[in-house]
């Protein structure tokens, strides 16, 4: 398929309900309002195409860039291409997931993990610590620099609560993360986890509270699943 046709294939399925969650999610410019799953239908037919991809990230289209992530192969992608999605992937399920996702599973992952989490651009700095997260759940605990985890822990205890919305929920993820999929720092995690408290971003003008980090990991070892590393951080 091409750009064109995919794009009219989207529009096509936009739909009120859609579009009413994709504002609440965050969601600014231009969008159809696509149901994921109804993606998946389109995505079903292309599978993965590099090129496509990358002309459908390039539209600035909310729901055309989500696609491209479901349709990207990480594999083949520059830095320089991650680089572009983490600056134009604005909105969360954007930055947070899809350009994270890609980054992860590619040959730079860690490398603009860490450069990004440094970054002074809210969905950029978020982008960093969901790759960092993704990393942990897809690579084996051997193949991680432990005290670099470790540190990163210690460096979201410090300032967590002094960072954006965005990137607070965020790093409150990567606790998470540590806690969930690397068993060895799994204690240092829910430490970090307590000693951080209840984490509040605000949500379309309320305050609401993230995912507790010590609850969200004891369900994890409660369901025996602690250490578990996954194929794909794709869903």
């Amino acid at each position: 398929m091409t750009s064109k046709e995919v794009m009219s294939e989207l529009k096509k399925l936009g739909t009120e309900q859609t579009r009413k969650i994709w504002k609440s999610h965050g969601v600014k410019g231009d969008f159809f309002g696509v149901n994921i799953g109804a993606m998946k239908v389109i995505q079903k037919k292309i599978k993965h195409d590099h090129a496509l991809a990358l002309e459908l990230f390039d539209t600035k289209n909310a729901d055309a860039m989500y696609f491209a992530g479901l349709i990207s192969e990480p594999e083949k992608m520059s830095k320089a291409e991650l680089q572009h999605w983490a600056e134009i992937g604005e909105w969360q399920m954007l930055s947070e997931y899809i350009v994270a996702w890609a980054a992860s599973e590619s040959k730079f992952g860690h490398e603009l993990a860490l450069k990004w989490i440094k970054s002074k651009q809210e969905h950029v700095a978020a982008a960093g610590w969901s790759t960092y997260s993704c990393l942990l759940a897809l690579k084996k605990d051997e193949e991680l620099d432990l005290k670099e985890v470790e540190s990163l822990l210690e460096n979201v205890k410090k300032t967590i609560h002094s960072m954006p919305d965005r990137v607070k929920k965020t790093m409150n993820g990567f606790v998470i993360a540590v806690g969930s999929y690397v068993k060895s720092l799994n204690k240092k995690a829910k430490e970090i986890a307590k000693a951080m408290g209840e984490v509040t971003v605000i949500s379309e003008g309320t305050a609401c509270k993230v995912a507790d980090a010590i609850t969200y990991v004891e369900k994890i070892e409660s369901r025996g699943k602690l250490g578990q590393k996954k194929k794909t951080v794709f869903c």
